[in-house]
């Protein structure tokens, strides 16, 4: 007969990123927090009807990205720098990855396909984000 093996799981580690990681993601953060900080305020200001001209996209649904735009931005920086509900900062980064692929199959569709490498970067960068961060998600 077979030998019956004991087989123990053990749980996944979170770990925090390092000093040097931790730099790293903070300046990718306050550069991805102006960006979004920017376009978000932008959108917000800008009156509806140049908008819907330069986009053909309905007024509403530009403000609405750019409210989400601000506010993912604020959730990039805020919940670090004040030490409060940092699991926010992940979430914030899930969020502005899916308003920049969004933006990138927009651009891509619009027929600008070189263009579309700036918005799939930026979704890159805010995923990376998310998924560095994850540990502040996970309460550990």
């Amino acid at each position: 007969m077979t030998e019956r093996k004991d087989i123990h799981f053990t749980p996944a580690v979170r770990s925090k990123p390092s000093s040097a990681m931790n730099i790293v993601l903070w300046v990718i953060q306050i550069l991805l927090a102006a960006l979004f900080l920017f376009g978000g305020v932008y959108k917000l200001t800008k009156p509806i009807e140049e908008m819907v001209k330069a986009t053909n996209m309905p007024g509403l649904f530009l403000r609405f990205i750019g409210l989400c735009e601000t506010l993912g931005g604020l959730g990039l920086i805020l919940p670090g720098l004040l030490r409060i509900k940092k699991g926010l900062t992940p979430l914030a980064a899930i969020g502005l990855t899916i308003i920049t692929l969004g933006a990138t199959v927009i651009t891509i569709t619009g027929g600008q396909g070189a263009v579309a490498a700036f918005p799939f970067v930026t979704a890159l960068l805010c995923f990376f984000v998310a998924y560095a961060r994850r540990s502040d998600l996970m309460g550990s």
